[in-house]
């Protein structure tokens, strides 16, 4: 299971690397340094899932500019990564690892494995860069997620690790007000917000 603001746990998976057609191995020892968001999603050669790695891959430059490793998880193997990425034309700008947790290692140690159908839940995982889990966003099967909202959450964890002491309200976005929690202004946030 997992904590929020604790230690994501260890793991080691092998990936399919869609950009140089390679097998490599993550460890999350190696991923120390950067922020991380492991993508799981339930199965290659699905309806929903192929709409969300895409909408990551348009996005792409921008988490890399916050220093952010996308990696995409099921429990397909990494044969089967291949085949889809070959296969599936919303997939073609993919360039992030496609991690194979095929026997559920993982996923049931996040407790997101659903032991009858051997998938893994739609859920995402924001690590920072301390391999400390900072956010974790998980949906019902039939509902896509939407990267601009990973993006957004994942800018205001970097702002609030950067800029200690800090919170971010509501929607918050890097154009937005930040707020000083203080015994101050308890009661008076939206003087706070309109300053």
């Amino acid at each position: 299971m997992f904590t929020i603001d604790k230690p994501f746990p260890i793991f080691n998976l092998e990936t399919y690397l869609p950009k140089t057609d390679e097998i490599s191995k993550i460890d999350s020892s190696g991923l120390k340094g950067s922020w991380v968001l492991l993508f799981f999603y339930p199965a290659d050669f699905t309806f929903v899932c192929p709409t969300e790695l895409a909408d990551l891959a348009k996005g792409q430059d921008q988490f890399d500019n916050l220093g952010c490793k996308i990696i995409s998880v099921s429990t397909d193997t990494v044969f089967s990564h291949k085949g889809w990425v070959e296969t599936e034309k919303l997939l073609q700008s993919l360039t992030f690892p496609m991690a194979a947790d095929h026997n559920g290692i993982l996923g049931r140690e996040l407790n997101i494995l659903d032991e009858i159908n051997g998938m893994v839940a739609r859920a995402a995982f924001i690590i920072d860069p301390d391999g400390i889990l900072r956010a974790v966003d998980i949906v019902s099967d039939s509902i896509g997620r939407s990267a601009n909202e990973l993006l957004r959450k994942l800018k205001a964890l970097k702002f609030t690790h950067e800029n200690p002491h800090t919170a971010c309200p509501v929607s918050w976005n890097d154009t937005g007000v930040a707020l000083q929690p203080s015994i101050k202004i308890s009661g008076k946030v939206y003087e706070e917000l309109n300053k």
